[in-house]
């Protein structure tokens, strides 16, 4: 049986202002359009939506972020605050070639925050931190150090 992973998917309010976050990340806009009607609520449960999504793919093709701002129905719920510890889904993480670079990057130009007051360092393995971005959307960034050898 063949098994990729073909996006994950992320609500947000400001469209716009998401897609250049993940663009200064190093993602390209694949496309973006309206998803509306009876089928797409269909597939969601939701009934009768309309969703503006842009789909945001990495440089190597093989990963995609389906970004969404649901005009119709209203959001129900705000996951953003929630610490780490909490069930549902967490973060997506990112592998990077500099992390202090690409964090300088995301916090100067898109405000990001680091969640801890530093970046960490695994063994001689990684680099590793967290981010709030765009909206407080949680994002991993991790570099791998020359010479480490993946788990697995």
């Amino acid at each position: 049986m063949a098994l990729r992973m073909d996006n994950v998917g992320i609500v947000v309010e400001n469209l716009d202002a998401a897609i250049e976050f993940f663009r200064e990340l190093g993602l390209d806009l694949e496309g973006r359009m309206m998803v509306e009607g009876e089928w797409a609520g269909s597939v969601t449960g939701l009934g009768d939506q309309r969703v503006e999504i842009a789909m945001m793919r990495t440089p190597d093709g093989h990963s995609r972020l389906e970004l969404s701002r649901f005009l119709e129905p209203a959001i129900v719920a705000d996951h953003r605050t929630a610490p780490v510890n909490s069930l549902g889904y967490l973060r997506v993480m990112f592998a990077v070639d500099d992390i202090e670079e690409t964090v300088g990057r995301l916090t100067s130009r898109h405000g990001a925050e680091l969640v801890s007051t530093d970046i960490i360092r695994y063994q001689d393995a990684y680099k590793l931190c967290y981010i709030r971005g765009p909206e407080g959307l949680l994002i991993g960034l991790a570099q791998e150090l020359s010479g480490a050898s993946r788990p697995g």
